[in-house]
């Protein structure tokens, strides 16, 4: 009986999911195959013939993996300190970590179009100090979206990561260096393969967060270099070719969800090695 109450109560979440996201999801889907002879498969054959839609749709996958492996390399460490301080200490580092998500991501880009900007902060002070005579061009490129990109989604590395390292006891890691392992080996066999839970959550939300992000890669990647939410817009907004937009979005949907399936599975198989 009480297990039917629960089950009751999930019933107006699923309610609204279903009328306000799986409806119009699939309806949105659907309405890619319909063509003026019935069902066909022609925007996405026709897509997947255009080099330049190619070009677009495996820029955004680079820069989504990229993104996703520099959150790693920079979060890994910066989460395992974190974890290992005391309690007092680790609130005050993990607000750090989350202050960025508080602001804006039209705020947080606009600010780094000001530090990485011809006349921004970082040229000034290369070529203040002669390392550079002409301004570098940081801005308006892949290298723009992806450090904009990690500024975003890192704070979710590094929470996803705190959440699971500090319940690992540092008995375990003085365990195995006790029977001989060094530090390093300790923390390869003992503290990564405990760490994968989060380390899975950390990078399908950074992969899934990089593949569909608009308002960064639009304001520091500009028109040269295009990614797949600013191909929608352009193709809803300006052409009016909603067919075609909700065709690349639905490219991308499946894209995320295949490989937040491989990443699962690369990790799920690195956890079982260990």
């Amino acid at each position: 009986m009480k297990k039917t109450w629960v089950y009751l109560l999930l019933i107006p979440g699923l309610l609204v999911l279903t009328i306000f996201l799986i409806i119009p999801l699939f309806t949105t889907i659907f309405g890619t195959f319909k063509g003026e002879e019935g069902f066909t498969a022609s925007t996405y054959i026709n897509l997947f013939k255009d080099s330049y839609f190619l070009s677009i749709y495996f820029r955004t996958i680079k820069l989504a993996l990229i993104t996703t492996a520099i959150s790693i390399l920079l979060g890994f460490p910066t989460s395992y300190y974190i974890s290992r301080t005391n309690k007092r200490a680790r609130g005050i580092y993990i607000m750090f970590a989350v202050f960025p998500l508080l602001t804006s991501a039209v705020v947080r880009s606009f600010s780094w179009m000001v530090i990485l900007g011809r006349k921004g902060i970082i040229n000034t002070i290369l070529i203040g100090i002669g390392i550079i005579d002409k301004p570098l061009k940081l801005l308006y490129n892949e290298f723009s979206i992806v450090v904009g990109l990690v500024y975003l989604f890192l704070p979710l590395m590094i929470m996803s990561l705190v959440g699971v390292m500090e319940n690992i006891s540092g008995d375990l890691t003085e365990a195995a260096e006790s029977l001989g392992a060094s530090r390093m080996t300790a923390f390869l066999k003992v503290i990564l393969p405990l760490s994968i839970p989060g380390l899975i959550v950390g990078s399908i939300l950074v992969f899934t967060g990089s593949l569909t992000a608009y308002t960064t890669p639009q304001l520091l990647g500009g028109s040269k270099a295009k990614v797949l939410s600013t191909l929608i817009y352009q193709n809803a907004m300006a052409l009016f070719d909603w067919n075609t937009a909700a065709a690349v979005a639905t490219i991308m949907i499946i894209t995320t969800l295949i490989i937040s399936t491989l990443i699962n599975k690369l990790a799920n198989g690195l956890n079982k090695a260990g």
